[in-house]
């Protein structure tokens, strides 16, 4: 939430072309009755791309998903893994692991209006679940629904007691009952996510696995995705051959941006970590963060940034 928007995911398209990406999760209740357009509008340059839903009624999410679906989408994605305080108080999210019928019910309802994948997201159990046969029971019961692609988090959602933050990191990583879920549900897809911070780790994975979900490892560290469809998608060569071609493929797009009235900071404050570990790369941060958020920044000011990180350590050192 208020991260994977429609500005960060084509900035990862300038890195990118194959990985599949992700909205925010938006709730039902945002689509009928808030601003569709302004949930949904996203950009022909990103797909695939994937509508996150949150949600617990079943006719409630066939009227999303079939929105999601006109507009575009390639995929409608079920969350039923975020244990945020807020999500528990409108019965979705992780909670639902305890109602496996009646996400089955949901998924069943969405596949019924949809011609496009409808997946779900999950962890391996929530607080009273402690055997892995819950979880069969979780997934065995939704894909009867019609869902074929599972997407697991690997660690618990204990929803007393712990903050959105610390159910990231505090619950152990469980990767061998989601290699065991593949063995066990061979005809699904299951793709694996939590905790995975390298392409390394990825190739790891997808010995066990369909496929791997990176979720804040590109967000801290976006130069991650720029061998992504080189290595785990055989592709002859990167989008990006490096990081200053990303960001000129990214200057139309943040034209036209603030033509319609954006701020430069809607944009780049996605780009904040793309020279994360370089020399130059905190001159880069510290250049956008003050400047790009003022009513009067244009590109010049993501320009300038770029510059510091491309000043080589001599010329720096002479210069201080």
């Amino acid at each position: 939430m208020d991260w994977t928007d429609r500005h960060c995911r084509r900035f990862w398209r300038a890195l990118t072309s194959h990985a599949r990406v992700y909205t925010e999760m938006v709730t039902t209740g945002a689509l009928l009755h808030g601003d569709v357009e302004r949930h949904l509008r996203f950009n022909e340059e990103e797909h695939p791309a994937a509508l996150q839903l949150g949600g617990a009624v079943p006719a409630d999410l066939a009227t999303c998903a079939a929105l999601g679906e006109t507009w575009g989408y390639d995929e409608i994605n079920l969350n039923c893994g975020c244990p945020s305080d807020r999500v528990q108080n409108g019965r979705f999210g992780a909670c639902l692991m305890a109602e496996p019928a009646l996400v089955r019910d949901c998924i069943a309802a969405m596949c019924e209006v949809c011609d496009i994948p409808v997946t779900v997201k999950h962890r391996i159990g929530i607080d009273h679940q402690e055997c892995y046969s819950e979880l069969v029971d979780f997934v065995g019961t939704v894909a009867s629904g019609g869902a074929k692609v599972f997407i697991v988090h690997a660690r618990k959602a204990w929803l007393q007691g712990l903050s959105p933050k610390d159910n990231r990191e505090i619950p152990p990583l469980n990767y061998d009952w989601v290699y065991h879920l593949k063995r066990d549900f061979p005809e699904l897809t299951i793709v694996i996510n939590g905790g995975i911070e390298t392409l390394d780790a990825c190739e790891a994975h997808l010995e066990h696995v369909d496929g791997v979900m990176l979720g804040r490892a590109p967000y801290q560290n976006p130069w991650l995705l720029s061998e992504v469809d080189t290595r785990l998608f055989g592709a002859s060569e990167a989008v990006s051959p490096d990081r200053e071609s990303a960001i000129q493929v990214m200057l139309p797009y943040i034209e036209q941006q603030l033509a319609d009235g954006a701020r430069l900071h809607h944009v780049t404050r996605h780009m904040l970590g793309l020279y994360q570990g370089q020399y130059g790369g905190r001159q880069y941060r510290r250049h956008l963060s003050e400047h790009a958020h003022k009513a009067e920044s244009d590109m010049k000011i993501l320009l300038e940034a770029m510059a510091f990180a491309q000043t080589p350590p001599e010329h720096a050192a002479a210069a201080g």
